[in-house]
């Protein structure tokens, strides 16, 4: 009940209400700011503050020095399965999408860790669709005791758990949780949700608190941008992420800033985040969150996420296959989405290179 008080405090914010009274010297101060406030992160989500998107980036840029130096840690999705049990307007894997369903056993699963790891990289993202039935606790378990062999760092993005299932996780191996809201504003959550365990808006709110109490290393949240107007999306994401920091300081507190892709069964109705909007973002979000990760994923096109090296991203993912085993297998099954950049991690890691940062495939380890 505690995040949901401290949620309920600033959603019913007159956003516009707030932006019509900006003015410049407001934006210059929300820059500057050696602390910004929750009110000055909205601020530079405002469109006055659209204004100053290279002073942003200045801040930014010098904010992401003093805090990551010239790094960036590359990792990548493994999808475990498609087999899910909601159904939601924006997913290719949604209960209702006549897509081949697939779950790949122990085996197949070393096979995709080979690959993966045969390309360097020691940080992965396993994904499951949302089914306990199909992907139990266990499977999850037992599939992280083969990856372990071949990975340093091992994060889940699957459906919500309760505390002592992520604790189970986390005593195999699991260190990170990447778990979307998708959106904050409860109406819209409600609409887009329209059936499924999903539709429990407070029990995956709380996620990346049980985990924390858990004692995992990182949790990486987010909103899926064009579900809702970009800048409440935004904003309550980053009231989200500081409330996590705050309580739980030992935490890595991650953002992430997906837009929809183009997926199987996709509509069109959805709010347009262009290429500036996504970069404001980011930029506020460096500003106000200065010790927060920022992931950037491969839904981007790669001239964008070239051009944001420098200016907060901490995390790219590359060489990446969101189809279920695809980085190994054939037999070829419906993606959850197309992705834009499809670069390989060596070709990322000369990009990184080329620009005078360092590419990280490993940047800690279990002792």
């Amino acid at each position: 009940m505690e995040l949901l008080n401290y949620m309920e405090k600033y959603k019913n914010i007159d956003l516009y209400s707030y932006f019509s009274q900006l003015t410049k010297e407001d934006v210059k101060r929300a820059i500057s700011s050696r602390k910004p406030s929750i009110i000055d992160y909205l601020t530079l989500l405002s469109p006055i503050a659209g204004d100053f998107l290279e002073e942003m980036a200045q801040r930014a840029h010098t904010i992401s020095l003093q805090n990551f130096g010239k790094s960036v840690l590359l990792y990548t999705p493994l999808y475990l399965s498609n087999y899910c049990v909601n159904l939601c307007s924006y997913c290719s894997f949604h209960s209702r999408n006549k897509i081949k369903r697939k779950k790949l056993n122990m085996d197949e699963i070393e096979t995709e860790a080979k690959e993966i790891s045969a390309l360097g990289l020691k940080h992965i993202l396993i994904l499951t669709g949302e089914s306990r039935k199909e992907t139990p606790v266990e499977y999850i378990i037992e599939a992280v005791e083969v990856l372990k062999k071949y990975f340093d760092s091992i994060s889940i993005e699957v459906y919500p758990l309760k505390e002592d299932e992520y604790a189970r996780l986390i005593e195999v191996g699991v260190d990170g949780l990447t778990i979307y809201q998708e959106v904050y504003d409860e109406k819209v959550y409600n609409k887009v949700h329209i059936a499924g365990p999903k539709k429990e808006y407070s029990f995956r709110l709380e996620a990346p608190e049980r985990a924390c109490r858990a004692k995992i290393r990182g949790v990486n949240i987010g909103a899926l941008l064009g579900l809702n107007d970009w800048r409440k999306e935004a904003f309550m994401t980053g009231v989200h992420a500081d409330y996590l920091q705050n309580k739980y300081p030992e935490v890595e507190v991650s953002v992430s800033l997906p837009r929809i892709r183009p997926h199987v069964g996709m509509v069109s109705n959805y709010d347009v985040v262009e290429d500036k909007n996504l970069v404001q973002i980011m930029l506020a979000t460096r500003i106000f969150l200065p010790r927060a990760g920022i992931t950037i994923s491969t839904r981007e096109r790669k001239e964008l996420r070239d051009n944001l090296v420098g200016l907060g991203v901490t995390k790219m993912s590359a060489g990446v296959s969101t189809e279920v085993g695809g980085h190994s297998s054939t037999e070829k099954t419906e993606s959850q989405f197309d992705i834009s950049d499809t670069r390989t991690v060596a070709e990322m890691k000369q990009m990184l290179l080329s620009k005078g940062y360092q590419p990280i495939l490993k940047d800690w380890m279990h002792i």
